[in-house]
Formats: C-alpha cells, structure tokens, sequence
C-alpha cells in the first residue's frame, strides 16, 4: 500500500451491544489512527457514505470490521428489509481483510448462548471450527468483551503496513494473544504464596483461589497495556472474566471452581503438579502478605 494513501474501512454490526465500537472510539491515539485509515462506514459515526449505497459500489475495499455475533436468520436481525447475509457477503467479498472485534463476533459470545445452532462467531462456534463460514482465509479474530482499542488498532496497523501478523488456533494475533492477562497482575506474589483476597476491591490478595479470577488461563495482555492506560480489572480489584477465550461467559463468573478445595491448574499445568506446588505453598506462612499494603491507622 502506498505511505500516502488511506486503507478504507467498513465497520459494520451482527447481533451486539455495541462494546466494542465503544471501546475503539476511546482509543488515546486516535488521531493517529485517522491519519492511515478512512472510515468509509460506521453505524455510530457521521460518514460520507451509507451502508446501503458500499453494499452496490463494486470498488474493494481494505478493511471490513465486524462487531457482533453472525447469524443466517432474518429473525434475528435485519437492516432497512435486509438480512445480515445479504449485508456481510456483498461486503466480504470485496474486503481485503476481515477482522472480528469482540468475543461474539470471533466466538458467539454471550448472544451465542440463545441459540447455539443459529448464532456464532465468523469461523468459531465456541471451541469448535465451522461458525457462520466454515473456511475463510483473510480473518482475523479480535475477542475481547470489548476488545481493547490498542489490539484493534496495532492490528489493523500491522496488517496496513504488510506485515506478518502471526495467528495462533482460534486466529488471534500471537503478538497480543500469547500472553496471559496473569502477566503484568500486580497480585501474582499472592497467586504464587496462595494468598486470597478477602473480598472484591482489596489491593490485597489473588482473586484465582475464591473469586473466580481467571486471569492465569485468559489470553490476553491487558494487564501489560492496561485500559485507558491506566488501570485493569485485578488492579481495580476485580476478577478478569475470561472474556478473550472461547467459552465467555462463563456461568458463576465470581466463583472459583475447585476439585479436591484446589482451583482449575492455571494455563499450560498439568493437574498433579499443581497440587504439589499448591500444597507445598500452602504449608508456608508469609506474615507480610496478610498485611495490608498501607495501614490504614496511621
């Protein structure tokens, strides 16, 4: 692509919240973003075109953004008389890359669980391969509920610039995606002595071992970037929810599942040897961790 010219983009929505929109509009470098990209259509933007007349221009485009979960049934969405097919297909054949932002439109997400048969992600029904197309080469998958602003952008960047954007199984970038939202928590020395929080806005304590915190088996670097470059869930006190994996949500998202009073083994452990090393860690008393960080009497 030439340095000067504009990679054109359509943003359209599946069944959604509109998050993940959102999200992006709060990107802090938008500026900069608006200086390689045209936004040729957004449903919640002022734009010089609107979605029905790109749907008859025959000129390819770069960029076709999808937020929401796919569905082939009208009776779940349609727009001014149209259904979503009629809407999408047109528009990916002409697109250069196809990139679904946000856990419904990579997996189905929360909408998915309606009506599995009918709603997916764009290739993912959940874990399982074969959503609303069952091959299509130039996807990529942002989940995230929402995706963060910077993944959407430094991806969309990547892929202008004509780099190589390395994908792992469920089509995520590697470059985002190979971390795990454990990285960069501020709590992990309490994840690895089993210390627990003792309720939800504490600085102290791991949320993994009683309020559900799934950030050692969440893909993602949030806790790296942070949001709003200045905070995350964990640092707010919050559990991380999953929400970049295929099976968000999750039914009792602030409980922790156990066998044998452990909690599921983090990301990439096996079984036994986590109840080792948790039994081993349990053993020792580590009196400067069941301290608050800051007295609250002086």
């Amino acid at each position: 692509m030439k340095p000067n010219t504009k990679s054109t983009v359509i943003w359209i929505q599946g069944i959604t919240c509109n998050g993940n929109s959102h999200s992006f509009l709060n990107y802090s470098n938008m500026a900069l973003f608006a200086a390689s990209f045209e936004m040729l259509y957004h449903p919640l933007l002022f734009t010089a075109h609107t979605l029905e007349s790109l749907l008859d221009k025959p000129e390819a485009f770069d960029f076709l953004i999808v937020e929401g979960a796919f569905t082939k049934e009208a009776r779940y969405l349609q727009r001014f008389g149209r259904s979503f097919p009629e809407i999408l297909e047109p528009l990916a054949n002409k697109a250069r890359f196809i990139v679904c932002v946000g856990s419904c439109a990579s997996f189905g997400g929360m909408f998915r669980l309606r009506d599995p048969r009918h709603i997916s992600g764009a290739l993912f029904n959940a874990k399982e391969k074969g959503g609303y197309w069952d091959e299509k080469s130039n996807v990529v998958n942002i989940p995230g509920c929402p995706a963060h602003p910077r993944w959407i952008a430094e991806t969309m960047m990547a892929l202008r610039e004509g780099k190589t954007v390395l994908l792992d199984e469920f089509l995520r970038p590697k470059e985002i995606f190979a971390y795990l939202a454990h990285h960069g928590c501020l709590r992990n020395e309490y994840f690895e002595w089993k210390v627990d929080c003792k309720q939800l806005g504490e600085k102290e304590g791991c949320m993994f071992y009683e309020h559900g915190c799934l950030g050692p088996n969440t893909h993602a670097n949030c806790n790296k970037i942070l949001w709003n470059d200045v905070s995350s869930k964990t640092r707010a006190g919050s559990p991380c929810l999953g929400c970049t994996e295929f099976d968000f949500p999750r039914r009792a998202l602030y409980e922790t599942h156990k066998n044998m009073s452990l909690p599921q083994t983090p990301y990439g452990i096996g079984k036994r040897a986590y109840y080792t090393l948790a039994g081993v860690a349990k053993s020792f008393k580590i009196e400067r961790l069941e301290k608050k960080l800051i007295d609250e009497d002086h």
